[in-house]
């Protein structure tokens, strides 16, 4: 496999007639080596339109919602950024590359200790990777400019919306398959949130996230 070429392909074939069309996120594309933070059954899937699965039933977003994701966050190079839900370590060495530090929560040990080793190998050193379950919140380094939750929500916890800065912004997929959309909700006051939705999409739950109640008596 030519690996420039299928880079090349995933980015003008899969992400770009996305509506992905900020050059600087293309060019971090090429910059960010994907495949890098594949595992190495799944090499020859590293530009392919789909999920990677990785250890204990996670996933890699495929390519296209990664990259719109990062453009509709629009990090900035004074941000911090909170992730939950590490995976390969992949996003995190995305947003870092546009942030000024990224704390990344993951629930799984051996997960995060891959996500380091990946993130180490790739030279990113504005990145911390804590384990714990950030699904409710996350208290340490509270509150972040920007927060995203790399799987899917069925529900928005308080305890993510208290953890982001009043004028900073929040990227969560939210509801239940096969119909869930990513927003961005932006935190206008103490108490004031405003909800965009961007895009539709399925993807997996997040590990450790909460079912909300179904029956209340």
């Amino acid at each position: 496999m030519n690996i420039e070429q299928a880079r090349f392909n995933m980015i003008e074939q899969q992400i770009r007639p996305w509506n992905v069309l900020d050059q600087d996120v293309l060019d971090l594309l090429h910059v960010v080596k994907r495949e890098g933070f594949v595992p190495a059954a799944y090499q020859n899937l590293a530009f392919a339109d789909v999920e990677i699965p990785l250890p204990n039933g996670e996933a890699m977003f495929n390519p296209k919602v990664e990259a719109r994701i990062v453009q509709e966050l629009a990090v900035k190079k004074h941000e911090n950024v909170l992730e939950i839900g590490t995976g390969s370590g992949y996003m995190a060495a995305l947003l870092a590359h546009k942030a000024r530090h990224v704390t990344t929560v993951e629930l799984l040990p051996e997960t995060k200790a891959q996500a380091e080793q990946n993130l180490a190998k790739a030279g990113v050193t504005n990145v911390t990777v804590e384990q714990g379950n950030g699904a409710a919140g996350w208290d340490k380094g509270a509150p972040y400019d920007v927060i995203l939750v790399s799987g899917a929500l069925p529900m928005l916890p308080e305890g993510l919306l208290q953890s982001v800065k009043v004028g900073g912004r929040l990227g969560v997929i939210l509801g239940d398959a096969p119909a869930m959309s990513f927003n961005i909700v932006t935190r206008t006051s103490e108490t004031g949130y405003d909800t965009v939705k961007v895009f539709e999409t399925n993807v997996k739950p997040l590990t450790g996230a909460q079912a909300p109640s179904r029956f209340q008596f």
